[in-house]
């Protein structure tokens, strides 16, 4: 199953690098675009089909399969220490965030305040890390891994985790492309458990989008956060009035 979802995100990653779409892979497959959808969701590609789709980008499956196996040689997470370095430094934790969403130099350059020197010098400690590869002429290029997260628990969720507190609910959520549900209720452990793994898929969409829509222009992409949290919870107002052995969940 690992070895079946390499194979799908590399196929996301090249067909994108040709300028295709599901719409050209519906095409050559004789599909609906929809089924499309399902096969790289469902990650259920024949051998047949799989060779349809590489011959639209003129590769042989045998090429896929290199450029896969180089793909694991990117980073997929950073250690202790160099996630503290970048929390020690806004800016250079900035200017990591920047990139891995497909930012430019001049990108980062007309959105902040840094001068060529000091963004040069950030690229090149992130080149260090190991993070990207700076390039002639500015260019930087992505070694982190399609999967590549943050430490559970690390330096760098424990900066979100306080930013998100102070920051990210101080608003009314009422503007172009906010929202805000929040729904309370008793439940069953049974309909806990599936309302977690609905809300991992929507993760796992989010995720999707976000690395679908890497190829769109800058100015047609604008930053996006979603929070999606569930936990046996009452109000500590409610709370107070609980004897010490009852529980609300």
């Amino acid at each position: 199953m690992a070895e079946t979802n390499s194979i799908v995100i590399t196929l996301k990653r090249e067909l994108k690098s040709h300028g295709l779409t599901y719409r050209h892979v519906s095409d050559a497959l004789n599909i609906a675009e929809s089924s499309v959808k399902r096969l790289f969701a469902h990650k259920d590609f024949s051998l047949k089909r799989l060779d349809q789709v590489c011959q639209l980008m003129n590769m042989e499956i045998s090429e896929l399969l290199q450029k896969m196996d180089q793909d694991k040689r990117l980073i997929s997470q950073l250690t202790l220490e160099q996630e503290a370095l970048l929390v020690s430094d806004h800016k250079l934790l900035l200017v990591a965030v920047c990139v891995a969403n497909r930012w430019t130099f001049d990108d980062i350059l007309e959105a902040y305040v840094l001068t060529n020197l000091e963004l040069i010098q950030l690229l090149a400690a992130l080149d260090k890390l190991k993070l990207i590869e700076l390039q002639p002429n500015n260019r930087v290029k992505l070694l982190m891994s399609t999967d590549f997260s943050w430490i559970p628990n690390g330096p760098i969720n424990r900066f979100f985790d306080t930013e998100v507190q102070s920051n990210f609910f101080n608003s009314r959520f009422s503007g172009a492309g906010e929202a805000r549900i929040f729904a309370t209720g008793m439940l069953s452990r049974a309909s806990n458990e599936i309302l977690i793994r609905k809300m991992e898929r929507l993760a796992q969409e989010f995720r999707q989008f976000n690395d679908e829509d890497q190829e769109l222009a800058l100015a047609e992409r604008f930053g996006s956060s979603i929070m999606i949290a569930m936990r046996p919870w009452e109000l500590s107002a409610f709370e107070a009035f609980r004897k010490d052995n009852s529980k609300c969940f």
